[in-house]
């Protein structure tokens, strides 16, 4: 796993200065854009170009089972995420529809799901095992798992990179996953997992109060192994999360922008920054779920999200509806006419 320590890309300082610059001209009062303005000069930086496109994306939905949901974790059965893989390819699902929306490459990658699939359009097998262990009486993964399932990442961020991708959006999908999430952030957050628990795909009050319990006592039995953020990632992890680490941090190696999706993906970002703490610097984060983890989560980063609409299925599905606005900030700074250029008066000294 020695890939997951080389170091990440440079920004283009040069770039950058030159977006400002460029900001600076347009026919606006200056910072009337807000965040767009901002997030077009940061492309710009990461893409060593003065006016950057977010245009040809990448959408990746890493699936996994959780060995986990043998403790009533979730409210849905775990034979959803297969069900759900098939209703990926065939362009069903909330993410799909965006895809197609965005003109965005798709596929799904199932890292282990407890059911066998058959062969399906746009989903590639990278099956490392059938899901993982019970975390809350071993080890999620042995660390041979955990490095296949990071490498699964990594290949999806190169195949992405061949094609010409800009920018990199990960997506989950795996039936008990918050669970794995919230014990992720509890564990670098060095805090009560309790705080951190929401109901994921439906629990009720009582629900979730036992899920509390049951990775608070994973996490207690676990403490004196989960020494690194690898160490944290094998024991509590998941196969999906893992490979979403995996993709960031060769997605960050390989100068791609990486927009964040949800709860769960972002507990792979904090992972990862763990990891290459210089990774948020190539981080958009798409938006604010409703699980209550994740506004620490967020904090923890010093990230702002994109969007704030009450949304926390995952898939990707923030990330795709994020998208747009990156494409936004994109437009207007490429091509907005500057003073000269319209004939403006520019502002009075």
């Amino acid at each position: 796993m020695e890939w997951i320590n080389a170091p990440l890309a440079s920004l283009h300082e040069g770039m950058q200065t030159a977006a400002l610059q460029r900001q600076g001209q347009l026919t606006k009062p200056p910072g009337s854009l807000g965040e767009l303005e901002a997030m077009a000069v940061r492309l710009a930086a990461m893409q060593g170009v003065e006016k950057p496109s977010v245009d040809k994306a990448q959408i990746v939905v890493f699936a996994g089972d959780h060995g986990v949901t043998e403790e009533g974790v979730s409210a849905f059965p775990q034979v959803v995420t297969g069900e759900m893989i098939k209703n990926f390819s065939a362009g069903g699902a909330a993410i799909s529809v965006l895809a197609q929306q965005q003109g965005a490459e798709f596929e799904v990658v199932n890292v282990g799901t407890v059911v066998d699939l058959p062969a399906l359009e746009h989903v590639f097998d990278a099956t490392v095992m059938k899901g993982t262990a019970n975390f809350a009486h071993q080890a999620a993964m042995s660390p041979a798992q955990l490095a296949a399932a990071l490498q699964v990442g990594k290949e999806a961020a190169e195949r992405a990179h061949q094609k010409g991708a800009t920018v990199f959006i990960g997506g989950d999908m795996g039936i008990g996953n918050t669970s794995a999430a919230t014990a992720l952030s509890a564990w670098v957050l060095d805090d009560d997992a309790n705080n951190h628990v929401g109901p994921g795909t439906g629990l009720d009050a009582a629900g979730v109060s036992h899920k509390g319990q049951v990775i608070a006592a994973a996490l207690a039995k676990h403490k004196a192994a989960m020494t690194s953020p690898l160490a944290a990632l094998q024991y509590v992890g998941g196969l999906e999360i893992a490979a979403l680490v995996g993709a960031y941090v060769r997605s960050a190696q390989l100068g791609m922008a990486i927009l964040v999706d949800g709860f769960i993906t972002t507990s792979a970002a904090l992972i990862a920054a763990q990891i290459q703490p210089q990774i948020t610097s190539w981080m958009f984060f798409s938006h604010a779920s409703a699980e209550p983890g994740h506004q620490a989560m967020v904090k923890a980063l010093g990230a702002k999200p994109i969007l704030d609409l009450g949304m926390r299925l995952g898939e990707g599905s923030g990330a795709g509806v994020a998208l747009s606005i990156l494409k936004s900030a994109c437009a207007t700074h490429n091509h907005m006419a500057t003073f000269a250029e319209a004939a403006v008066s520019e502002k009075s000294a």
